[in-house]
């Protein structure tokens, strides 16, 4: 009765929805640790848990040797880097707030802004975790060199757009099946440790192997991300194009699966969850 009548327009309510992402990605940011600091610290151990493996594994199978001509230990994180953003991506897409969490009963709030909030928080982990890393081995150990920063950080992106793609398409699909997609997300992470090549490149495979993982746009672009990291790899069997292409495929798909779904949410779908 009392309230005031406010005028709106195209600009107001694009500023109104920044602003409510921006705060809606910090609140995504404080879910995974209270403190900052911590969260990121946690991010970025996981990542050096896992090259350490890696170069442990490698060392101990007599790999190092197919590795391409360059920086080891660079050639390792060229193929964690990414896949932990793609990973990080689908994880944080798929358990985004869907239409029926109570969050959804505030105004403004709305599914998009939720999804919107979890892929870049976890966009954002996972850049600040790389240049604090690259950065200490950079000072640490040795210089790092890329052949091409802008194409490398080109398609550390498109793996991240690609997560994003994947789990859209797991989030219009869970409120159906939680148990199923959670089976299938983890069968699908499970996959890509060794399906995504980071392990190898596609240049040192016979065509029998290839076809093994070239279904997979991962594999694409880790394969196009060491072409631009370093100087002497040019890949031959993989395209970022395929990977751009798939990716918003599976978008499309997702965002029209998440629609039908917003249109038939049901409270009792959380409940006892």
């Amino acid at each position: 009765m009392f309230q005031a009548a406010t005028r709106t327009n195209k600009m107001r309510g694009a500023v109104s929805l920044l602003e409510l992402i921006y705060f809606s990605i910090v609140r995504s940011l404080r879910q995974s640790h209270r403190n900052a600091v911590i969260g990121l610290l946690i991010n970025m151990m996981q990542a050096v848990i896992m090259v350490g493996a890696f170069f442990v594994m490698f060392q101990l199978l007599g790999l190092r040797g197919a590795a391409l001509r360059g920086d080891f230990l660079l050639y390792i994180m060229s193929g964690i880097f990414v896949y932990l953003t793609h990973i990080k991506a689908v994880n944080a897409v798929m358990n985004s707030e869907g239409p029926a969490s109570p969050m959804m009963q505030h105004a403004p709030m709305n599914t998009f802004v939720a999804i919107c909030a979890s892929s870049i928080s976890s966009l954002y982990i996972q850049l600040l975790s790389l240049f604090i890393i690259l950065t200490i081995y950079h000072i640490t150990f040795t210089p790092v060199y890329i052949l091409d920063p802008i194409s490398a950080m080109g398609m550390f992106l498109l793996a991240w757009f690609s997560g994003c793609a994947v789990g859209m398409v797991f989030l219009g699909l869970k409120p159906w099946a939680p148990g199923l997609v959670s089976i299938i997300s983890t069968i699908y992470i499970r996959v890509n440790m060794i399906a995504s090549g980071k392990m190898f490149v596609a240049n040192t495979l016979p065509s029998s192997k290839l076809v093994l993982f070239d279904w997979n746009p991962l594999f694409h672009i880790i394969d196009q991300l060491r072409g631009y990291v370093f100087l002497h790899y040019n890949p031959h069997f993989s395209s970022w194009e395929y990977a751009l292409k798939v990716a918003i495929i599976l978008l499309l798909i997702g965002f029209m699966g998440e629609f039908y779904t917003r249109r038939h949410v049901s409270a009792s779908w959380t409940a006892g969850r």
